[in-house]
């Protein structure tokens, strides 16, 4: 007679599995954005563009929300901290829950990761966007190099990331998956709607930090309802399935 419990093997090979494929996708993630680095040029046309873009839909300006809270340095700071260590963090912990429990909305939420992600890399390699912190004529900042903490490095010099890949805003489109995919895996928990304050303060800190403009977040918002649109046939239900309850030994079915 074997000794120990086999359940936690059974469970842990695909827990392996499933961490290696996200490794991998995060790696394939991060050689593509460094390959779309190079197009310096038409990253700065494309920026212009988009900043004369917004300006004629007549959208809030990127300029004066970062003015907004440049007197109060504890916001900065706190927007800048919130930018460089809540967004993978948060999405991991969210993927780990929805793995243990609710295996059908982290497949789900898996796969429409992948897909945003990989159409957020095809739009990377076709529009190179600088982003706003880097047009020095708007009156922009770089609110992480100036305050800190900073994710980037000087542009000509940082060798681990594409500063050159604005749009879409990951940050947003993630935050937006992480909210959806909690509102969905827990249909009747109170205050569920809180989880909606995820996305929004991220895309407050996108734009005030400098590193994104509003038509990012916009284009994160449109690549990632096509993604749940292609993978609806694969979304779970509504409804969790509750685990049956144990009998208790006064619940044992007598023997006849």
């Amino acid at each position: 007679m074997t000794s120990g419990n086999p359940a936690p093997t059974r469970l842990r090979v695909p827990a392996l599995r499933e961490f290696a494929l996200v490794a991998v996708l995060f790696l394939i993630y991060k050689a593509a954005r460094l390959v779309a680095v190079g197009h310096v040029d038409d990253a700065f046309r494309n920026a212009d563009a988009i900043w004369d873009l917004e300006r004629r839909l007549h959208l809030p300006g990127e300029l004066a929300l970062q003015h907004a809270i440049l007197d109060w340095p504890f916001l900065v700071t706190a927007a800048n901290s919130y930018y460089a260590y809540v967004h993978f963090p948060a999405t991991a912990a969210c993927l780990i829950w929805l793995y243990l429990r609710r295996p059908a909305h982290y497949r789900w939420t898996r796969n429409v990761l992948v897909l945003l992600t990989s159409g957020a890399l095809v739009v990377h390699f076709l529009i190179p966007l600088a982003p706003p912190r880097m047009l020095s004529a708007t009156g922009m900042l770089d609110l992480g190099r100036l305050y800190g903490p900073a994710v980037y490095g000087a542009p000509e010099t940082d060798q681990l990331s594409n500063q050159y890949a604005a749009m879409p805003s990951l940050h947003v489109g993630w935050a937006l998956v992480v909210a959806i995919a909690l509102l969905a895996a827990m249909p009747t928990a109170r205050y569920r709607a809180l989880w909606l304050l995820h996305p929004a303060i991220t895309l407050l800190v996108v734009v005030v930090t400098g590193n994104h403009y509003w038509l990012d977040a916009l284009a994160a918002g449109a690549l990632l309802a096509a993604s749940y649109a292609l993978l609806r046939p694969n979304r779970p239900p509504d409804t969790v399935p509750r685990l049956p309850r144990q009998r208790t030994a006064t619940q044992q079915t007598p023997v006849s």
